[in-house]
């Protein structure tokens, strides 16, 4: 028995050995050096004029012209391109609600709910993410407006209806005669009008105004939040002026047994299903089935609650314990996650007005 206990003791003396190390403290960063550390990881302002926008977004496959952003901007409003005339971009990205529509799940034509019971990811700062959709399948805004118009349980129309539809309506005639050219209505050119509007929709916020070197455009709980933002990690899958998008990763990156097992008794242990550290609801498994998902964009993320691929936290401060815990593999504590959604709510911004809607 007694080489059997020392194994058991060993055992379980390693498994608790990082319970026991102290954790380091986090550094104290000034201004300069948060400023600094925020560069090292892509994490720019976004620009305040026209001209910083087309050297940010504009792209030789979709050249940005007042005339096709009128376009697109006119085609996201409105319902045209649903089957029964009822669901538009905009119903489930809602401007003024952070891009998002608030929603566990997206809600389509006739009330049809996503499958997969997944939530609309914002489009604003879309235009800066190198992947699009949960799974990372596409890389434009313009691949991904084709998505939800074809989609049968969001707008339900085929490429081919949606341009019959448009080329019976002598308005739209004329606005993709003057953009692309005579006989130029094809679901292409709706993708790109779509995707050139999308482009300017950026916002600006607390964030922006520190990066450009207003100290005092964050509180000191921010400045906490965002020193342990980029010293525990969170900046390194977070990165870019989107402050997220960039890439495809596994979640959740660690697991734990008490995910698995648990306490009661009746019985007295059990396996828990989700494979999540929430609710699994719609079994979506991300690219290829295999836990990888786009890493959301963190601006305006105070205003899109509720949170992750299927929407089954709706509170931010359990978003980021969560994060911690299992991307990071250390749990932040109370004080610290505070600190944290403080520095995210810096994130928040108005879009930026560029001009276009005066041409």
């Amino acid at each position: 028995m007694r080489p059997l206990l020392i194994t058991i003791l060993v055992f379980a003396g390693i498994l608790l050995l990082p319970y026991t190390v102290p954790t380091p403290p986090d550094r104290e960063l000034n201004a300069t050096q948060l400023r600094q550390e925020a560069a090292g990881h892509n994490l720019h302002p976004i620009p305040r004029t026209r001209e910083g926008l087309l050297h940010l977004v504009d792209t030789a496959d979709n050249p940005l012209t007042p005339e096709k952003i009128a376009l697109g901007k006119r085609l996201f409003f409105d319902p045209i391109l649903s089957r029964d005339r009822t669901v538009s971009c905009a119903s489930c990205h809602i401007l003024q609600e952070g891009g998002d529509d608030n929603r566990p799940a997206a809600v389509g034509y006739k009330g049809r709910v996503n499958p997969h019971h997944l939530n609309s990811p914002t489009v604003l700062n879309a235009a800066l993410e190198r992947y699009e959709f949960w799974d990372g399948r596409v890389h434009t805004v313009e691949e991904q407006a084709g998505g939800p118009i074809q989609a049968h349980f969001e707008m339900n129309l085929t490429p081919r209806e949606a341009v019959e539809r448009l080329r019976n309506d002598r308005s739209y005639r004329e606005a993709f005669g003057q953009v692309f050219g005579e006989n130029n209505i094809t679901f292409a050119n709706i993708r790109r009008a779509i995707g050139a509007y999308e482009r300017t929709l950026l916002t600006r916020g607390p964030f922006d105004a520190f990066l450009e070197g207003n100290d005092t455009a964050l509180s000191p709980a921010q400045k906490r939040g965002m020193t342990r933002f980029l010293e525990r990690g969170c900046a390194g899958c977070h990165a870019g002026t989107s402050v997220g998008g960039q890439f495809v990763k596994r979640f959740p990156l660690r697991r734990y047994w008490d995910d698995y097992l648990g306490f009661s008794l009746f019985p007295k242990f059990y396996w828990k299903r989700s494979e999540f550290p929430f609710d699994n609801v719609g079994d979506f498994h991300g690219r290829d089935g295999h836990d990888f998902f786009r890493v959301p964009v963190l601006r305006n993320i105070a205003r899109t609650a509720p949170y992750f691929h299927n929407g089954a936290v709706k509170d931010l401060h359990e978003a980021v314990r969560i994060m911690s815990k299992y991307q990071l593999g250390r749990e932040f504590t109370p004080a610290e996650i505070n600190d944290t959604v403080e520095f995210l709510k810096s994130l928040s911004g108005k879009p930026v007005d560029y001009g276009y809607d005066r041409k």
